[in-house]
């Protein structure tokens, strides 16, 4: 008996596949829990008809995915982050924060899973970023990470001491004494 599926069955076939099986089988499992119906010449067409539409909406879907890489391919993105003394990031970069920052430059959202980052990015600098729609269409864009307030965030960091160095000022003989004695 042929039957058309209507879910993927395990060791049979994926939707929208004609099979052939026993009928016992089909009319005792299949039918029952809805994952096949007859291969009857009416169901034949509507199947024919819901395997084009969904090659056009691939097909469609295909081309958004390709215009949507040409317009990120080779962008820069900027992402300011909280930096320590070392030059290592507080936190961290991830997939999430490249695609918040995707999303502002070019005003469409991305799923945070297209982006491929092997881990997240925990210093400054520059980075080439893949984003994967599909296994054929991809763009690379470049995040670089900047210390957050620019070029400033050095000369904020010695601001902070300035009460150690004070203290220093006050008593200069004492730490020489110390110095001269041990």
């Amino acid at each position: 008996m042929k039957v058309i599926l209507k879910e993927t069955v395990q060791d049979l076939g994926e939707k929208g596949d004609i099979v052939d099986v026993k009928p016992g089988y089909a009319r005792n499992y299949l039918f029952p829990r809805g994952l096949a119906m007859e291969a009857t010449k009416g169901n034949l067409k509507q199947v024919e008809h819901l395997r084009r539409v969904r090659a056009r909406e691939r097909a469609r879907e295909e081309a958004q995915m390709r215009e949507l890489a040409q317009r990120i391919a080779g962008l820069e993105l900027l992402i300011t982050a909280k930096v320590g003394e070392s030059g290592k990031l507080f936190g961290s970069v991830t997939a999430q924060d490249v695609a918040d920052a995707i999303q502002a430059a070019i005003g469409q959202e991305i799923d945070r899973r297209k982006i491929q980052l092997d881990e997240p990015i925990k210093s400054v600098g520059r980075r080439e970023v893949t984003v994967r729609f599909a296994p054929e269409i991809e763009a690379t864009v470049t995040v670089v990470v900047q210390a957050e307030g620019g070029e400033e965030a050095p000369a904020e960091e010695p601001a902070a001491s300035e009460p150690a160095a004070e203290a220093e000022a006050e008593a200069p003989g004492d730490g020489r004494e110390a110095e001269t004695e041990g």
